[in-house]
């Protein structure tokens, strides 16, 4: 019997990025639509490296979405950027502060807004990461090895025997989520370590494999980091997203540019999809044949992971054509939704 409609507790975001200024106003609505809460990430330019900063941000945030008129409740949750010269306290003061939820851990050079970031974390930041497991504040992984002679292709492998392993040897009790995860290798590391560890998974690495990149030319609107993988990354993607395991859960990494920044010599990585992620994740799932596994993927497992109450509002999904915009006002500017001009077979009813 096919399922017409699907009524979920309300979703977060587990992984967002707004940006600043007018493009968040462009877009900050749209996650709004549909999510009760958001991580939000912390490379801006400058990044959000103190609380004093998240907070600061946090109220452009609320700023701009009133703005909006979306009128939807939207609680962004917030994030301090990993340095090498972050100090301990600033991890007391985030805890204290009520509204910074984790910390990220960029390493130097992986990805938009990155060069700030970490150059040897256990080297320069282990006094940081032993507050933050003594405090229970997760720590947040962009999991890709930069060193430029690894493949582009094989950095979140690599990324997981360098980093990931001595990490969690070293600091056991340390709340990790493996953010965005794009590979077969860090699905099983994910389901089988021991300890508090957890993974975000994004809809186009659900729903698309590297082929999309290059399927009648380049394709710059399907480009992000970590970047598509074979389709067999993506099946084992498919399959713990869908096997009801709670660490396992919705990250959009939904990353906003401008159209002629994407569609450029050297374009920005990152897919937007902050318009569209339920309908996006809702047809991963239904291909699948585990909608009735997308609310705890969507709506339970990211609050238990980082010990906050499920969402009590609703959202329903109807199942009707829902043709993606070729392309939305951002700004001066435009932006172009992943998968923008094709029709998608599920809708959020509002």
């Amino acid at each position: 019997m096919t399922i017409s409609t699907l009524t979920l507790t309300r979703p977060d975001d587990w992984h967002l990025h707004l940006r600043d200024g007018e493009a968040l106003e462009a877009v900050v609505g749209h996650s709004a639509r549909q999510f009760a809460r958001a991580i939000i990430m912390p490379n801006l330019k400058p990044p959000v490296t103190t609380t004093a900063q998240a907070l600061a941000y946090r109220e452009r945030i609320l700023a701009a979405l009133d703005k909006s008129g979306d009128g939807q409740s939207f609680t962004p949750l917030m994030t301090l950027y990993l340095t090498d010269n972050t100090a301990a306290e600033e991890i007391a003061r985030a805890r204290e502060s009520g509204a910074v939820y984790a910390v990220k851990l960029y390493p130097a050079g992986a990805t938009t807004n990155s060069d700030a970031g970490v150059t040897d974390l256990l080297g320069r930041c282990g006094k940081v990461l032993e507050t933050m497991e003594k405090l229970g504040m997760p720590l947040l992984t962009h999991g890709e090895a930069t060193d430029p002679a690894i493949d582009v292709f094989d950095r979140e492998k690599v990324f997981i025997d360098r980093v990931m392993i001595p990490l969690r040897r070293a600091f056991p009790g340390l709340k990790v989520v493996f953010e965005h995860i794009t590979t077969a290798d860090a699905a099983q590391y994910v389901r089988d370590a021991e300890g508090p560890i957890a993974a975000t998974i994004t809809p186009q690495h659900l729903l698309y494999n590297r082929n999309a990149l290059f399927q009648g030319g380049v394709r710059p609107h399907w480009y992000c980091l970590p970047v598509l993988k074979r389709e067999t990354h993506r099946q084992a993607l498919v399959e713990v997203a869908t096997s009801g395991n709670p660490r396992f859960f919705l990250g959009t990494d939904s990353a906003p540019h401008a159209r002629g920044l994407k569609e450029h010599a050297c374009g920005c990585a990152g897919c937007f999809t902050g318009l569209h992620a339920m309908e996006l994740y809702a047809k991963a799932f239904d291909d699948a044949g585990r909608l009735d596994a997308l609310e705890g993927f969507a709506s339970f497992h990211g609050p238990d992971f980082y010990g906050l109450p499920r969402n009590t509002g609703k959202l329903t999904l109807v199942r009707e054509p829902f043709r993606i915009p070729d392309e939305l006002p951002f700004g001066l500017q435009t932006i172009v939704p992943l998968a923008g001009g094709e029709t998608l077979p599920w809708r959020v009813s509002i």
